[in-house]
């Protein structure tokens, strides 16, 4: 299974930055009714999207934050194929 991320590395460090405090202040409890856990809950997604590198709402909209590096995966498959003997000139 091939892994799926489209956070990079700065969206995902300031993703997890904001789930923490976002956590920390429903542990205050200083909104009323249902603020705590409406916080607790956004503190939650932003903090396990950070993680994982994956925000489906991103893929819906079509954004991509990931950087890819073309060139290396390019020379890594084109290395992989002369290495393991699977080119088809012999």
């Amino acid at each position: 299974m091939k892994a799926l991320r489209n956070l990079g590395h700065h969206e995902r460090i300031i993703r997890m930055s904001i789930g923490l405090v976002l956590l920390a202040l429903s542990g205050f409890s200083f909104l009323p009714g249902w603020g705590d856990l409406l916080l607790m809950i956004v503190g939650l997604i932003a903090l396990l999207t950070g993680i994982i590198g994956y925000c489906p709402a991103w893929q819906a909209v079509g954004i991509n934050t990931c950087k890819v590096d073309h060139d290396h995966t390019a020379s890594h498959s084109k290395k992989g194929l002369h290495e393991h003997g699977d080119s088809p000139i012999h």
